[in-house]
C-alpha cells in the first residue's frame, strides 16, 4: 500500500505521468506520418509537463517556484525549435502555450474552465493540434479528427469522477452518469472508424484495441471509484495506441 501511494504522489500526482502519456500519444501518430524525432518528444513532454504543472499549482503557496519552472521550460523549448526545426514550428508552439493559458489561468476573469461544458472539448483541442499540427508540416485532418474524438472521450470520464465537486456544470450533471457514458462511446467509436480509414493498417488496429479498453474504462466509470481509476487507468489509454503498436512490432 505504501509502495502505490508513494508511486500515486511521485508519479501520478506530480504530473509526470499526464505528461508521458500525452506525449506517447503524439509519438504514435508521429511514427505513422514517419515525422518522430527525439526533440520533437521532449518539447512535447516538457510543453506538457509545464502546462500540468502550472494548472495544478497556480493557486498555491508553491505558485513562484512553478513560474520559474515554467519559465526556464519554455527557454528550453524555444532552444529546441528554434535549433532542430523552424521559425513556424516556433510559432505553432507558441499558439498551443497561449491556448493552454486560456483554459486555466487566475488571471483570467473568464477562462475556458468556467465556461460550462466546453472544457471537455477545449482539452481535446489542444491535444489535437498537438498531434495533427505542431508535429507536423501541415495540418492534418484525419489526425486531427481522430485525436480530438478519442481526448473529448476520455475527458468525460473524469467529469464523471468529479460530478460532486464541480463548480461548473458538466455533462454528468446535466444529462446523467449513463448519457455521459453514450456520448464517450460515440466518440470513440468516431474516432476508431476514422482510424481505419486514415491510418495504415497496423497503425489502425492499434487504436482499435485500445478503443476496447477505453470502451471497458468508461463503462465501469462512476463518481465512487477510487482517483487512481483515473488518473493512472483512463489517463493510460492515450499511451494505448503506442504500446500496442510496440507490442505489434516485437511479438
Amino acid at each position: 500500500m505504501n509502495i502505490l501511494k508513494i508511486l500515486k504522489k511521485t508519479v501520478i500526482d506530480s504530473q509526470l505521468y499526464v505528461s508521458l502519456m500525452g506525449t506517447l500519444f503524439a509519438v504514435f501518430f508521429m511514427k505513422e506520418q514517419n515525422t518522430f524525432r527525439f526533440p520533437t518528444f521532449a518539447l512535447i513532454f516538457i510543453t506538457y509537463f509545464s502546462g500540468y504543472l502550472y494548472t495544478k499549482y497556480q493557486y498555491t503557496k508553491h505558485f513562484f517556484k512553478i513560474v520559474i519552472v515554467n519559465a526556464i521550460a519554455g527557454i528550453t523549448c524555444a532552444f529546441l525549435i528554434i535549433h532542430n526545426h523552424n521559425e513556424i514550428r516556433l510559432l505553432k508552439w507558441f499558439i498551443i502555450v497561449v491556448l493552454g493559458l486560456l483554459y486555466n489561468s487566475f488571471f483570467l476573469d473568464v477562462y475556458i474552465r468556467k465556461i460550462p461544458l466546453l472544457k471537455v472539448f477545449y482539452v481535446g483541442l489542444v491535444w489535437a493540434l498537438v498531434n495533427c499540427w505542431l508535429t507536423l508540416p501541415d495540418f492534418n485532418i484525419p489526425i486531427f479528427l481522430i485525436s480530438f474524438f478519442f481526448i473529448t472521450a476520455l475527458v468525460l470520464p473524469f467529469d464523471i469522477r468529479d460530478m460532486n465537486s464541480d463548480t461548473v456544470k458538466t455533462f454528468p450533471m446535466l444529462i446523467g452518469v449513463e448519457n455521459t457514458k453514450y456520448i464517450a462511446y460515440a466518440l470513440v467509436f468516431i474516432s476508431s472508424i476514422l482510424s481505419i480509414f486514415y491510418l495504415e493498417l497496423e497503425y489502425a488496429l492499434a487504436f482499435f484495441m485500445t478503443s476496447i479498453v477505453t470502451y471497458i474504462l468508461i463503462y465501469f466509470s462512476d463518481n465512487k471509484r477510487d482517483d487512481a481509476y483515473y488518473s493512472f487507468g483512463v489517463e493510460t489509454c492515450s499511451a494505448l495506441p503506442f504500446l500496442f503498436l510496440l507490442i505489434m512490432e516485437y511479438f
